[in-house]
């Protein structure tokens, strides 16, 4: 297997039965890779190598490392999981998710995808927690009604408030 890495706009020549040839850049390979994965419940985003995530909305191809040749093909992704995700079943279905995308896009056989994961992103419990305690003001506002003060203490408030001028002065 030829390989290249770093996502190389290398191209591949995949012989046909008629003698003809199709040609694969290596980066359609990554895109693939990298929609496939990120499609994933669980993966946050992806991320480079250095572990800076860039989310599910970014150039598809980072966080995505492929080797291709004639009719194989190994793909690397780094990842960052969502907190609470069983990570070992997120990274069991990237793996798979990758592999049948390249294999039914491509034909070209998947020998191997390794996961990278990179970090664990807390967004979406926060953004879960946020959204609870919204909630949780906006209940207990309409809970809560207003309690007016007897009328006792509306009058003894109202009296203390008045002081008669004749008192106030001295003579």
């Amino acid at each position: 297997m030829a390989l290249k890495k770093d996502n190389l706009p290398v191209n591949v020549d995949v012989d046909t039965e008629q003698g003809s040839s199709i040609t694969y850049a290596n980066e359609v390979v990554a895109i693939i890779a990298g929609v496939a994965a990120s499609e994933v419940e669980g993966i946050a985003g992806m991320c480079n190598v250095s572990g800076n995530l860039l989310g599910k909305n970014r150039a598809v191809t980072k966080g995505v490392k492929v080797e291709i040749g004639t009719e194989e093909a190994s793909v690397d992704l780094y990842v960052v999981m969502e907190y609470g995700t069983p990570i070992q079943k997120a990274a069991y279905d990237a793996q798979e998710s990758v592999r049948k995308a390249i294999e039914t896009m491509t034909n070209l056989h998947v020998v191997r995808v390794d996961v990278h994961v990179q970090g664990v992103s807390f967004e979406k419990e926060n953004n879960a927690l946020n959204a609870g305690a919204k909630k949780a003001l906006a209940e207990d506002k309409k809970e809560t009604p207003l309690v007016e003060a007897p009328e006792s203490e509306k009058k003894a408030a109202e009296d203390s408030a008045e002081v008669p001028e004749e008192e106030g002065k001295e003579n």
